[in-house]
Order: structure tokens, then C-alpha cells, then sequence
């Protein structure tokens, strides 16, 4: 796919954002090893042209739900590598105060509703949200991202069948990384194509390769522009995988012989940063500029993390309760 008609700065933004996440993943893994992290990581390395290119596609008022594999996510959606390091370590400077952890950063401002520890979670979450917003006459659309283990959860389709009854402007975003936790994917569904689950639902479903953050972000464009056309919802299925365990830990027996190595031909930054190289649009010493700004920003990340201040007790019950008008507190 030719890509001399994209912008510079699109181009340059993808490839810095696609850098970005992979290289935050790897130094998270590494800082949890350390012992600055505590607790599980789920990362996306792998993923990063889903992630990235879907958010790129979205406008700033528009709205996502994300995962537990959501770091990509919140990244690709503008989240500070700083506060988001800070939260993963569970301190204070962190998006949540350090009381999300790596499973449940959210930040309102950015439009990220939250990531989500349950599978499935996002859904409702995302058809709430853009109810509010056909019901508002507002121009915004929310996008949920989801994994192929969570398409056969009863909130998909339940979120799925009034967002195509309300021809809600949401999009359901699946990365299909070809496995639910450690089952394969033919072992969850009886279709290859999950996209096809759309058609129960009165909107279109779309494949697209998930490697490619051209074609990802095309199919999200299209789908956004149908949303806010009134014409509804779209599944889009983005074929993709990580090349991680599902936890970092995972010991991963159900890999079939051979089938890393033949995704590490397709990984996607390697990939797309030759395609940089070949349009013409960018030479070595740009693209090297950019890479080694990354490392620097996540030097600072850390670094930020580690001298951010630990949650104090006594706002340990801050944000659990509410007040209702009468004063009361439940």
C-alpha cells in the first residue's frame, strides 16, 4: 500500500507512537524485574499498530474503553508515559493516584474511559458513552478495544445488539492476537473471521490486517466517519499478535512450534520503519532522531516513578465514597 500520499506528520506520529509503546513495554517488563513494578503485566509488545493507528484515526473529543493488555492503548491515545510509569508502580503522581496499577489507568481529560480488568468490561462502558453523546447531538464517537477471548462474552452482544438497534456511533475495536489468554482462537469460536459476528447485528464487521497501521487506520477512519453519519456501529477485526505471554511469567506450552518466528517476520514497528525508509519520506538520521527521543523520554518516565511519593493511609478511602445532595454518606 502506497503511503507518499499520507502527511509527514501522520507518518512521523504513528512511527514515534508505535516506538513509543513498544519501547515502554520492554522498560516496564524490565522494571518490574527490578522490583520498582509490583503486580502482573499484560503487555501488547506486538500490538502496536492496532493500538496506535486506531487512536490516530479518532478525533480529541472522541472517547476509548480499554483492556488489561491497555498500555498501547492509553499511549496511542496521548497518555504521558510519566504519570502512566508512575501509576504501574503505584504512587501517588500517578493517573490514578497509584490505586489502578497497570490493569485500570484512566484518564477523563484524554477520553480514556479506563482499562479494564475484566474481559469484556469496556463494553457496555463504550455503548453507554455514545448513547450519551447520540443523545447529546454531539459529534463524538466512542471506540472500545477488546481481544478475541472477549467477543464471546454476553456484553458484546448485548452491547452489540442495542448499539445496532440505536445505530449508536460506537466502534468495536477487536485486536485478535489469535489467543484467549492460552487457548487458541479456533478453539473459542467456530469462525475464522470474527467479523462476521457483526452481520447478527445489522452493521458491518471488516478484517484488516493488524500489522499494517495504514490499513488500521483507514478501516478506523471509515468506521468513524459512519458513526457520525448516524449510520451506526462497526466491528472492525484486526488480525495481530503479541509476542509476549499473555503475563509476564506466562510460560506460554501452547505456542505451536515455529509460529513466533513467523510472526517476528511481520512484527509491525520493524516493519512499518522500512516502509518509512522506502517511500522516501523519511531518511535514517530522522528516524534514528526520533528513537532515540523515545529512550530519553522513558528514562525520564522511570526516573519519575521511582522518586514519585508512595500512597499515604490516610487518603486510603479518598474517592471510595460518595455524598449525595442530603450530605449523607454512603
Amino acid at each position: 500500500m502506497d503511503i507518499t500520499h499520507y502527511s509527514h506528520d501522520l507518518l512521523a506520529h504513528l512511527f514515534q507512537r508505535m516506538t513509543l509503546v513498544r519501547e515502554f513495554e520492554l522498560r516496564a517488563i524490565e522494571e518490574r524485574r527490578r522490583g520498582l513494578i509490583p503486580g502482573f503485566i499484560h503487555s501488547c509488545v506486538g500490538q502496536e499498530a492496532t493500538a496506535v493507528a486506531a487512536c490516530a484515526a479518532l478525533a480529541q473529543q472522541d472517547v476509548i474503553t480499554s483492556t488489561h493488555r491497555g498500555h498501547g492503548h492509553l499511549l496511542g491515545k496521548g497518555g504521558d508515559p510519566k504519570f502512566m510509569m508512575a501509576e504501574l508502580a503505584g504512587r501517588s503522581s500517578g493517573y490514578c493516584l497509584g490505586r489502578g496499577g497497570s490493569l485500570h489507568i484512566a484518564d477523563f481529560d484524554l477520553g480514556i474511559l479506563g482499562a479494564n480488568g475484566i474481559v469484556g468490561g469496556g463494553f457496555p462502558i463504550a455503548t453507554g458513552a455514545a448513547l450519551a453523546f447520540q443523545m447529546r447531538r454531539e459529534q463524538r464517537v466512542a471506540l472500545a478495544f477488546f481481544g478475541d477471548g472477549a467477543i464471546n462474552e454476553g456484553t458484546f452482544h448485548e452491547s452489540a445488539n442495542l448499539a445496532g438497534l440505536w445505530k449508536l456511533p460506537v466502534i468495536f475495536f477487536c485486536e485478535n492476537n489469535l489467543y484467549g489468554e492460552g487457548t487458541p482462537q479456533h478453539k473459542q469460536a467456530p469462525i475464522a473471521d470474527l467479523a462476521r459476528r457483526a452481520d447478527s447485528y445489522g452493521f458491518p464487521g471488516v478484517s484488516v490486517d493488524g500489522n499494517d497501521p495504514i490499513a488500521v487506520y483507514e478501516a478506523t477512519q471509515a468506521a468513524r466517519r459512519r458513526a457520525l453519519a448516524g449510520d451506526g456501529p462497526t466491528l472492525i477485526e484486526a488480525k495481530t499478535y503479541r509476542f509476549r505471554g499473555h503475563y509476564e511469567g506466562d510460560p506460554q506450552v501452547y505456542r505451536e512450534p515455529g509460529e513466533m518466528a513467523a510472526w517476528r517476520q511481520r512484527d509491525p514497528v520493524p516493519a512499518f520503519r522500512a516502509r518509512l525508509l522506502e517511500s522516501g519520506l523519511f531518511d535514517e538520521a530522522q528516524l534514528v532522531e526520533m528513537e532515540t527521543a523515545v529512550q530519553t523520554e522513558l528514562d525520564v518516565a522511570v526516573a519519575f516513578a521511582a522518586a514519585a511519593p508512595l500512597p499515604v493511609v490516610d487518603e486510603a478511602l479518598q474517592g471510595i465514597y460518595a455524598e449525595t445532595h442530603e450530605g449523607l454518606v454512603f
